[in-house]
């Protein structure tokens, strides 16, 4: 990937809080059982809905992750828990200057992170969308999302640290509000040399839209996808942050989390857009263990390519950005153009996503898709609950039984540049 340009102005109005959308014939609401306030390792998947949401077990005939690594900058994680043994590596403690500190998580937030991205599952513990891949921890301390960075960045290390690392995607759950465009913390040069290192970065875009929705970094930063939190039904959740910062959205409420650091119990209240992100973080790992020889560009724009949306919108959503993703699409279906390796950054784009002349996949054009107003096997779109002008209340659906199916062809690096509000 190119170094991408800094953002211009994101200020667009926001038109309503968000409602949450219930689609009548969503699959996701079928056979989920409600979770109560505390829940022990023994029955966590049963509520693990993204899981059967993104068809993972489908996914898993065909590939798990092996052989890919991500870098998750968190709170450290603890390789000891049953879903974690043997799937965490050697990370970075990036605390403090020279690092060289334990890597242990301090929170619970890292560890379940990584579970999300690379749990096996045992021990009644949580498994990942990715449970082939492997886990490189990087630890920083966490930081409040309107709380000023240092001037010494622990962030900017860890950046750095991650993209030295062998991970081929890095997953950042650590994020503010504060406009740090300027680099005078240092992240966005971090950032710069991760993508010069061929990493794909992913963070998530906030959880605070309803306490002034400002961009939160370093979801904000061009470089990085920015994934916004959806819920069962694939309706964007209230808290969560949007406008030009969202590239995607994904699962991100009532998802199991470890409680805290005594790593004793789950509770079922977990969820925001770190989550999504990290579920993000775990399809590119799918996707990209079963296309070796792609570029983190090529693994991106085929995310992009099949997420699902409303084509009737020429301008990318500023709750979904290109869609809600489907990463069974690439991987079961053989659909996603991921474009030319060496696909070029035109000035006016907002992400590197591909050339301005690549074509259209042929997998995502109109004939491709089921009759308007017939029940499709897909995922998607509008029409499976109420439309507004406010297009986080789609109501777009992950997986099963949707009302239409929708997908938008075209080349992103040109509907990259506007949004609907």
């Amino acid at each position: 990937m190119s170094p991408a340009r800094k953002r211009g102005s994101r200020s667009r109005p926001v038109r309503r809080e968000l409602l949450c959308v219930v689609a009548a014939l969503s699959a996701w609401t079928l056979g989920i059982a409600g979770t109560a306030p505390d829940a022990s390792a023994a029955d966590q998947r049963s509520k693990q809905w993204y899981l059967d949401a993104l068809h993972a077990e489908d996914m898993w005939k065909v590939t798990t992750g092996k052989g890919i690594k991500v870098a998750v900058i968190d709170s450290g994680v603890n390789p000891s828990t049953p879903s974690l043994k043997g799937q965490v590596l050697t990370g970075v403690d990036a605390t403090t200057e020279g690092g060289g500190g334990s890597t242990a998580d301090t929170n619970g937030q890292g560890t379940t992170t990584a579970e999300l991205i690379a749990g096996t599952g045992k021990g009644g513990g949580l498994r990942g969308l990715a449970p082939g891949a492997k886990i490189i921890p990087i630890k920083l301390p966490l930081l409040k999302h309107d709380e000023l960075p240092q001037i010494n960045d622990p962030l900017k290390r860890a950046i750095r640290a991650a993209a030295d690392s062998d991970a081929q995607i890095i997953n950042i759950s650590i994020g503010n509000e504060h406009a740090i465009g300027l680099d005078m913390f240092g992240q966005h040069s971090a950032l710069e040399y991760a993508l010069s290192k061929g990493k794909l970065l992913v963070a998530g875009t906030g959880d605070n839209a309803k306490k002034g929705n400002k961009p939160q970094y370093p979801a904000a930063f061009p470089e990085v996808v920015g994934v916004g939190s959806a819920d069962r039904e694939g309706a964007v959740t209230a808290e969560s942050q949007h406008g030009t910062t969202v590239s995607v959205a994904a699962p991100g409420q009532d998802i199991p989390r470890w409680c805290d650091a005594t790593f004793q119990s789950y509770c079922d209240d977990g969820g925001g857009s770190t989550t999504a992100a990290a579920l993000f973080s775990a399809s590119a790992a799918l996707v990209w263990s079963v296309h070796r020889d792609w570029t983190a560009n090529q693994v991106l724009r085929a995310i992009f390519d099949t997420a699902s949306r409303d084509a009737s919108k020429k301008s990318l959503s500023n709750y979904y950005g290109h869609g809600l993703i489907r990463p069974r699409e690439i991987i079961l279906n053989g659909k996603g153009n991921p474009g030319p390796p060496d696909a070029k950054l035109r000035a006016d784009e907002v992400y590197p996503v591909a050339s301005p002349s690549t074509s259209p996949s042929p997998s995502a054009s109109a004939s491709a898709q089921p009759e308007k107003g017939k029940p499709g096997s897909e995922a998607v779109v509008a029409g499976s609950a109420e439309k507004t002008s406010d297009d986080g209340q789609l109501g777009l659906i992950f997986g099963g039984v949707a009302v239409v199916v929708v997908l938008a062809g075209g080349t992103f690096a040109v509907l990259r540049r506007r949004r609907t509000a």
